[in-house]
């Protein structure tokens, strides 16, 4: 426990100097590769947020890494990042790597077997509702899962459909 508390300042400034220079590598590998990086369109995107993240820390806080490892681990990931989107560009790659967005609601209609399907309960549909300001199901059009996690909900408005172009691709069973 004393190890806790103990300060050292060659610890301090390695620390410093680690935490710096992880820092530039990561703006420069996102200034070269793009700000995709940091979205969450996919999941990919979401896992790469996340190793970026593990990577800075265990890099910043760790006595085993050094900085030119953690170099290494950024410069990997957003390279494996490129080369997920690039690899996304075929229609059966894409398939393969992204989540389909699923239809909850269907107007004022709850899908029951696709809320089952996304594993989504009725509290957390309601609970996306009430953020979306849909005071009665009949202001609804449609509500979609996501491939991100998101629940995405569509009005009515002055009974206009909703083009098609919105709905491409999302699965309704």
């Amino acid at each position: 426990m004393e190890e806790w508390f103990k300060f050292s300042w060659d610890a301090f400034g390695a620390i410093i100097l680690t935490a710096v220079g992880i820092y530039i590598a990561v703006i420069i590998m996102t200034r070269i590769c793009g700000k995709r990086s940091f979205s969450k369109m996919s999941s990919f995107d979401f896992a790469m947020t996340v190793a970026v993240g593990s990577i800075i820390a265990t890099t910043v806080l760790s006595k085993t890494v050094s900085l030119t490892d953690g170099i290494v681990g950024i410069v990997t990931v957003y390279l494996l990042q490129m080369g997920a989107a690039f690899a996304r560009r075929n229609d059966t790659v894409k398939k393969v790597m992204d989540n389909t967005p699923l239809l909850l609601m269907d107007g004022e209609t709850i899908l029951e077997e696709n809320l089952r399907k996304g594993r989504v309960t009725k509290s957390d549909l309601r609970a996306k509702l009430r953020e979306a300001n849909v005071t009665e199901l009949s202001e609804v059009r449609a509500v979609i899962f996501e491939t991100t996690g998101d629940i995405s909900v569509l009005h009515k408005q002055h009974n206009r459909p909703i083009d098609d172009f919105l709905l491409n691709g999302v699965a309704r069973e």
